[in-house]
């Protein structure tokens, strides 16, 4: 796979992370979005929530599965799915932070995060893989 290292050990870690949230989303949405934004949810904003765990548990099952091979078309396929997760994930909490005024304490750690990690993705994209001749 193209890319500077491994991506064993980032999928493995997106396998928890995400699978965690996703867990968290469905258990108490609420508190998530509480701790994010700042703001209680209706009964329609926390199914969606929970629609949204539903899809962070099934990228964690995805991360955890690719990690077991790495070379596969199918993981350097999720590996730019999860590029374009994360920069999308910071862009849209980055903006509802500016735009809206909605922030919470786990807002900006969370939005770095995302950020780090998919420059992390990138490396792997755009690195090509050392000559091992």
């Amino acid at each position: 796979m193209p890319g500077l290292a491994d991506p064993k050990p980032l999928l493995s870690v997106m396998a928890a992370a995400e699978g965690a949230t996703g867990v968290a989303l469905l258990l108490a949405p609420a508190m998530l979005v509480e701790l994010l934004l700042g703001t209680g949810l209706d009964a329609t904003a926390a199914t969606v929530a929970r629609v949204a765990g539903v899809a962070l548990l099934a990228l964690g099952i995805a991360c955890w599965r690719a990690s077991a091979d790495v070379s596969s078309d199918a993981t350097r396929g999720l590996v730019a799915a999860m590029l374009v997760y994360n920069f999308g994930v910071s862009a849209v909490l980055v903006l509802v932070a500016f735009r809206h005024g909605l922030f919470g304490i786990g807002l900006w750690p969370v939005a770095i995060a995302h950020i780090a990690i998919a420059g992390w993705y990138l490396a792997f994209i755009l690195i090509p893989p050392r000559d091992c001749a």
